[in-house]
Parts: structure tokens; sequence; C-alpha cells
């Protein structure tokens, strides 16, 4: 399928909204390691993404670390700007309980913070990257846009990462389950997994000797779309897996609360190519499920969820947009219809809601009113089930027009809102109390 001009200049633009040497990874215990690189579409993989045999106990250990440089850099009296990077891999549990190695980036910046209290550090999950292992927002930071004519990869969430340092905060970004490490594929948009990685890379952060922030910074989550999704589940789940991480405050802009919703929203939109993304996913979390794809999934499915397994999301835009998933099965239904059809999917689905947990911490919910990628009304209603819980909410319903396509519907109030979700986040970084609007919901569109 030949690319789409309108999905091409929207690539571009993120990247322009907003490089590289190896150097020997270094374990925890000082030791360097070199483990074979590899390759996907073209790009070699650093050897530092490979997991060692052997992980630590505790969740959000450091493994090895290294210096990381951005591409997007200048330099400075004190030291570069915005701030100096180090690539990290720290120890998490996936949603079966096992550990697992996750990768990320953090940065300490060179700007002052000049809020109330000691530097504090703002986790941020990243929206949808893909599936390819060259498509970790870490990779990201040093090569914002890869055009190889194998993959097109857009660091977009360089722009938030750089809004949050040069007002001296310090960030760390996780790449999640499985996306940069190589002995796994990412389970995309995975409730427990997105969550735990995200706290435990605020764990790491604090540990690292390239770090200024301490167990006294305040801390909060920042995410948009997939990373909406994961700060989410991250702040009702905190509680329980991280009472150690103690939250200020939580964006998640454009939840992916109901993954059933979403299912039927992308399917022959401008990013169907997500479901391939979900789906390999949940096989590799629930192996369980996979005698009931093999009963559905056809020759050219199973093609295509090869194929989107090494893609990042400017491949899946241009490979497989506009494609549905009818094409897929053997019966000619679509992934909803056998979502309907397979009680076990839907049990496992429910699994992965987000919103059956009170967050204890207060949250900010922001989805755009005429987004129909990552449908606003199933955003909505995890605000509303928060508050009906007793969360403290701030509820932002982005008020623009629709544009006819699913992806700039859903990319637009990104934009438009980040700047107000940033000083959202700032003002309970400042330690300034957060309100609710709780009690406005039934008027709020």
């Amino acid at each position: 399928m030949p690319p789409r001009p309108h999905l091409l200049v929207a690539a571009i633009a993120a990247a322009l909204a907003l490089g590289a040497q190896a150097v020997p990874a270094v374990a925890a215990d000082g030791a360097v390691t070199e483990p074979a690189p590899t390759t996907s579409r073209g790009v070699e993989i650093p050897a530092f993404y490979t997991p060692p045999s052997e992980l630590p106990g505790a969740d959000g250990t450091v493994i090895r670390s290294e210096p990381l440089p951005l591409a997007l850099s200048l330099p400075g009296i004190d030291g570069p700007l915005p701030g100096r990077a180090t690539r990290l891999m720290y120890k998490s549990t996936d949603a079966n309980g096992e550990a697992v190695a996750v990768t990320g980036a953090y940065i300490e910046p060179a700007a002052k913070w000049r809020g109330e209290g000691p530097r504090p550090l703002v986790a941020v999950a990243p929206g949808t990257m893909g599936q390819g292992d060259q498509c970790a927002a870490s990779m990201a930071l040093e090569h914002p846009l890869r055009l190889n004519g194998q993959t097109v990869s857009v660091g977009y969430e360089d722009l938030s990462v750089y809004r949050l340092l040069l007002r001296g905060v310090a960030v760390v970004v996780t790449d999640y389950v499985g996306l940069g490490t190589t002995d796994r594929l990412h389970t995309y948009v995975n409730r427990v997994d997105g969550a735990h990685a995200v706290l435990d890379a605020v764990r790491a952060a604090r540990s690292l000797d390239s770090s200024s922030v301490t167990s006294d910074s305040r801390v909060g989550l920042f995410g948009y779309s997939q990373g909406g999704g994961a700060t989410a589940a991250a702040a009702e789940l905190q509680p329980s897996y991280a009472p150690d991480v103690e939250l200020s405050g939580t964006y998640a802009g454009a939840p992916p609360a109901d993954l059933t919703e979403v299912t039927e929203a992308i399917d022959g939109g401008d990013l169907a190519g997500a479901l391939g993304w979900s789906l390999n996913g949940f096989l590799q979390t629930e192996p369980a499920l996979r005698p009931i794809a093999d009963r559905y999934i056809n020759a050219a499915g199973e093609e295509a969820l090869k194929d989107l397994s090494t893609m990042c999301v400017g491949d899946a835009l241009f490979g497989y947009g506009g494609e549905s998933s009818t094409d897929w099965t053997k019966t000619g239904q679509s992934l909803g219809d056998i979502i309907r059809a397979e009680p076990a999917l839907q049990d496992f689905l429910a699994e992965q809601r987000i919103g059956t947990l009170k967050p204890g911490s207060p949250v900010r919910v922001a989805t755009g009113v005429s987004d129909d990628l990552v449908p606003h009304g199933q955003a909505r209603r995890l605000a509303v089930d928060w508050c009906d819980k007793g969360g403290r909410v701030t509820y932002v319903p982005v008020l623009l027009p629709g544009v006819g396509s699913g992806l700039l519907n859903h990319f637009g109030p990104l934009l438009a809102d980040q700047g107000n979700a940033i000083s959202w986040l700032t003002d309970r970084l400042s330690g300034e109390p957060a309100g609710s609007n709780c009690w406005s919901m039934p008027v709020q569109p």
C-alpha cells in the first residue's frame, strides 16, 4: 500500500517539532559485558539491549548503564543542554510474575528546578512506538528520525521530554517490556507490564549515580495514548506494587482503558497495524490463547503478525493503514466479532481494563472529544470510574473539531493539551494541592 501523504506529513512534522557511538555496557558490579548485537529492519540494535542470562531480585535494580548521546543537544558551561543522558537497563516483573529486563533512559537536566523542594522526577511513558526493537524510545532520543528504506521511526515523544527538562525536572523514560530488549516481543498495551515498567523506572532512576533525585524528590507520571494507558495503570497499581514510589500526580492522556472498544475503533483505520501488536503481545503473555488464534487467523494474518512484530509506528501506518482484520481471518470475521464469540478473549481483555482500582494520588485524564482512534467515550469513562471510587480526578475534554483522519484526531489533542498537562504536573511537583472536578462529570462532554 503506498504511503498516504497526510500520514507522511504528520510523521515528519512530529520529528521536526522536536546521531552515535556505542560504549561497552557496564553491569551493576562494574563488569563489562559484550553480547553480540542484533539487527531489526536494517537497524543494528546495540549489544546493550541484550539482557543477561540472570537478573537481580529487586524490582527497579539497575542491571547496566552507559552514557547516551542526545541527538538534539547543545554544549553548555556546566554540561550539555538540555541535560546529560544515561541509557539504562533495569529489572521489573511482568504480568505473569516473571523477572524481566527493561531498558530506558534517564536525563539529568541542566536547568535548575525552581519549584518547592528538591529536584523532582517524572517518568515518561511513551505513546505508541511500534513493536520492533529499533522503535524503542531510548533509541529515539539518540535518533529522532530513522528513514533507511526498511523502517520509519519518529521520536515524537522527545518533545515532552525536552519540555520537562527545560523546567528543571529530571526525566526517566521507559521502553516498556520487550521494546528494545532483544529477548522477547513487546507486550503492547499490556496493563500490568506497562504499569510495572513505569514504576520500576522510577526506582532505577533514584539509584543512578548520575541522578540528583532522591527518595525525598516528588514523583510524577506523564503519558499519552499507549503512554496514557501505562501511567493510568501505574497510578492505580502503585499502592500495591510500589508503595515506596509515592506519586504527586499522574497525567494520563487519551488512555486506552477499554481495549475491546479500542479494537473496534482502530480496525480499518490509520493505525490498524496496532491490532497485530496487541495480538502478538497477548499471545506472548497468555499462550493459552494460541489455539483460539490458530482457529481464526489465516495465512495472510499470520504473515501480517510476523511482519508487524518488527515494525515501528511509521511502518505500520504506511504498510497496514486502512486494512481490515477481516482480511486476516479464515472466517471473514473481524477481530471484534471474534472477541464477542470467544469468552476466553473477553475474560482476558476484561483483565486489561483500567479503572477497576482507585488511584492513590491525583490524576489528570485528558481526551480529545473528536478522538475516534482511541475513543473519547472509553477514556471519559475511566475518569467517571475513578470518580465513583473517590479518586482525585481532574478531567479535561480537549475541544478540537474532527478532521476526517483518525490519526490526526488522536494526534491533535496531544499537541494542543501538552503544555497544560505539563503545567498541571509541575504544579503537583511543586507541592500545590490538586483539586477535582468529579462533581462536573454529568455535564462534561
